[in-house]
Parts: C-alpha cells; structure tokens; sequence
C-alpha cells in the first residue's frame, strides 16, 4: 500500500524539479538581506565619487518608466542596466539561483532573471 503512495510522491517531486517555475509561482519573496543591503550601502557610500556639475544632455530615465523600477513590475525591454562593480561582487554572497543584482538609473535591483520582474529595490544607493 505504501508503495504506490511513495511512487505517487516521486512522480510528483519529479514533475516539480523539472519545470521552470518562477518564485512568484512559489510564493517565495526574494528580497535583498539586510546584510547585503549594509554591503551595497557601505560600499557605495565609500566608493563614490563626489557629484560634479551635471553634464549638458545627460538626462535619467524618463518619468513614466522610473516611475517603473519598483516591486513586482517587469523591466522595459531593452533597457540599459549594468553589472555591479566587481569589488562589491566579492563582498556579497552569489545571489538566489535564478536571479541577478544589476545597477539601474541610480538604484540597485534584485531582478529575477527568467521573467525579468524586480524582485527588491535599494534606492538613493549610488551617491556619485
């Protein structure tokens, strides 16, 4: 009797490894730790280069889509995102499998890298 039970059990935990679910799927909130976010702070605030004069032409994003960069929504396609600098990279543990930290418009991102969706925000992060 518990034979077929234990294969019913199998059959299932196998069909749940082999697809591709998103942590939404899971309800499993991925967020920044307040260790990671002490790093990122630490680093950025001794790392940064003081503000100068702001660059003719050089604008942020607009309006609509920095309104955007938040919890829960996706990121515009094709946007321009960048690595963290590598000698933040060495400091923080590898992030949750399936997901990446990128720099965007002044804000670090936690962003889940099948779907794209921002997972957590460190705003007012990068002083310089």
């Amino acid at each position: 009797m518990t034979r077929p039970i234990l294969f019913g059990f199998a059959a299932l935990l196998m069909l749940v490894l082999s697809t591709t679910a998103t942590a939404r799927e899971f309800g499993v909130q991925v967020v920044f730790s307040d260790g990671e976010a002490s790093i990122i702070r630490a680093y950025y605030r001794d790392h940064s280069a003081p503000q100068k004069s702001k660059k003719k032409g050089k604008q942020g994003l607009p309006p609509g889509i920095a309104k955007n960069l938040q919890r829960g929504k996706p990121l515009p396609p094709g946007i321009a995102k960048r690595a963290l600098p590598s000698g933040l990279i060495d400091l923080l543990p590898p992030p949750r499998r399936g997901f990446e930290r990128v720099v965007l418009s002044g804000k670090v991102l936690l962003v889940e890298v099948a779907t794209q969706v921002i997972h957590d925000v460190l705003e007012d992060v990068i002083l310089g």
